[in-house]
Formats: C-alpha cells, sequence, structure tokens
C-alpha cells in the first residue's frame, strides 16, 4: 500500500516558466523590497540618532522623547489591521504605492517638528503611515 500522493506530470514548458517567473521576481522585485525594508528600519530608528540634537533645538525632556519614540508603535498597531484589510482589497501594488507616499509625507514634515508635541504626533503619524508594510512586502 503506497500512501504517497500522485502529483501531476509537470512538463518543461511548465518548469521552465516557473523557473523563468522566479528569476524576474528575484532579479526584479526583490532588491526593490529590501532596500524599502531597509529603509524603513532606518527610519524607525533615525529619531534615536536624532536625539542627541534634537533635545537641544526644540528643548525635548527624555519623557517626551520616550513617549514619541514609543508613540510611533500605537499608531502602528492600531492601523494594521485596517492597513491590511484596505490591502486585500485593493492589492498589494497600490497598499505599497500608498505607505511609501503618506510614509515619505510625514518622514518629510517630521524634519520641521519645532516643539516635543509636535514630535510626538509625527512620530504617530508615522506609525499609521508605516502600519501595514510588513505584510504588503510578504504578500506582495
Amino acid at each position: 500500500m503506497n500512501d504517497a500522493v500522485a502529483l501531476p506530470a509537470v512538463t518543461d514548458a511548465e518548469s521552465l516558466e516557473t523557473r523563468e517567473v522566479f528569476r524576474k521576481v528575484i532579479l526584479r522585485l526583490l532588491p526593490y523590497l529590501f532596500l524599502a525594508y531597509a529603509l524603513n528600519t532606518i527610519d524607525r530608528l533615525n529619531v534615536s540618532f536624532a536625539k542627541l540634537r534634537m533635545a537641544e533645538d526644540i528643548a525635548l525632556s527624555d519623557a517626551a522623547y520616550g513617549i514619541g519614540a514609543g508613540i510611533f508603535y500605537l499608531g502602528y498597531i492600531l492601523f494594521e489591521v485596517p492597513s491590511n484589510l484596505y490591502l486585500q482589497r485593493i492589492g498589494a501594488r497600490a497598499t505599497l504605492t500608498r505607505i511609501m507616499v503618506l510614509w515619505g509625507i510625514v518622514t518629510v514634515a517630521t524634519a520641521f517638528v519645532t516643539s516635543a508635541n509636535q514630535l510626538i504626533v509625527a512620530r504617530f503619524f508615522l506609525g499609521v503611515a508605516e502600519a501595514g508594510f510588513f505584510p504588503g512586502v510578504i504578500l506582495y
């Protein structure tokens, strides 16, 4: 008695076509996604690099810095599920485009903060903008 499942025969043309698709994905898509994810990681951490100078410039206390650094994840967590539901509705390509555009706008706006409250709001909206990025990349 053989418990193995019989698989349909794969023709050489199907195998060649599958390999060509994987090759295109690896050569065209993965470098872009790797760069985007690397920038995403750097962007999450950039507030820690900027803290030294920013603390003087906008009179940022340690407590306000901690709230600003942590509030990012609150926005990220609150909007992760809605972003994923939206991703299923409109597709990964449109969702990643939306995320990257909003992410860029909020990151540029963060450069113009002049108070601790503005930093906290900017970091929250950065979390909102980036919500769904990783699942979108995985789905794409």
